[in-house]
């Protein structure tokens, strides 16, 4: 970063206002994100910026520094924050890179959607997550999403909120079983565990078959897998007619957590989470109606 930007040698006994100290830190680390061709994307980035709590932090912490006596520690202080935070500017920097690599390829046809005031705000919530998220897998999904949703309409913002709850709240157990079954549609439990677990089945009543179990339940109940079931002509599901069982011949045990006979599928939205999260897609223009 160029220190001369920051500290433009002021006449001798004048007074450097507080709001004019701020705004060259903020300039000085939003030059370090959006230099080069990234200038087109200043909203986009002044919106991740605004997002990450560390970097807020900073610039709160210069606040209480002002005037021309205060330069050199203000100096001081973002020489100091950009050696401790070098590792995130790095991979932040990377990631932006990446997104607005991935938006050149669309040119300026979407200028106006990733300036609109609603892109800006899906960009500041998922930067929000992206900066707590405890795995880089979900920092790519993070990544993707954005993407996609910079490019294309056909992907709702309410779904991209829902998506970017989705990441938030799921493990990397959970996205281990949607892409089974988004790879093996009518999939059975037992079938899952057998693909995702290498070795033999554990007890019904062990830790292991709990927690696969609650995985299952969680993505069901989250709208995000479902058993399938069959449709009518109207896409109604229709309603299985319960199995008769004589007096007697019914089963003692619960059902196996391995259970082999019910099909699992992806939700409609479970397939539009893959299709824009846990895949690389080419997306449509948001001006192009077609799908």
């Amino acid at each position: 970063m160029d220190q001369n930007n920051l500290n433009p040698a002021p006449e001798s006994g004048t007074v450097i206002p507080v709001e004019q100290q701020i705004e060259k830190v903020d300039v000085a680390i939003s030059n370090e994100f959006s230099s080069g061709s990234k200038k087109k994307y200043i909203r986009f980035t002044m919106a991740v910026l605004g997002s990450i709590p560390w970097i807020g932090s900073f610039i709160s912490a210069a606040a209480s520094l002002s005037a021309e006596k205060d330069q050199d520690k203000i100096n001081e202080l973002l020489k100091l924050w950009l050696m401790e935070h070098k590792d995130k500017i790095d991979k932040l920097n990377l990631t932006l890179t990446e997104i607005f690599a991935r938006l050149d390829n669309f040119g300026e046809e979407i200028q106006k959607r990733i300036e609109s005031p609603e892109y800006l705000t899906l960009v500041r919530t998922t930067f929000k997550s992206w900066d707590n998220a405890e795995t880089e897998d979900k920092r790519q999904m993070l990544k993707k999403l954005i993407s996609n949703a910079g490019v294309t309409t056909l992907c709702p913002d309410d779904l991209v909120r829902l998506f970017i709850k989705w990441i938030d709240q799921y493990h990397e157990s959970h996205f281990l079983v949607i892409k089974e079954i988004y790879q093996n549609q009518g999939i059975s439990r037992g079938q899952m565990w057998d693909k995702i677990h290498k070795g033999p089945r554990p007890a019904e009543n062990s830790s292991e078959a709990d927690l696969f179990k609650y995985l299952i339940r969680e993505l069901n109940t989250g709208g995000v897998i479902r058993i399938e079931r069959e449709t009518n002509e109207y896409g109604q599901f229709i309603r299985k007619q319960p199995q008769y069982h004589p007096k007697g011949s019914a089963s003692k045990t619960m059902e196996s957590a391995f259970e082999e006979t019910k099909p699992y599928v992806l939700t409609e939205l479970g397939e539009e989470f893959v299709h824009y999260v846990m895949t690389d897609i080419v997306p449509q223009i948001a001006d192009n109606n077609t799908p």
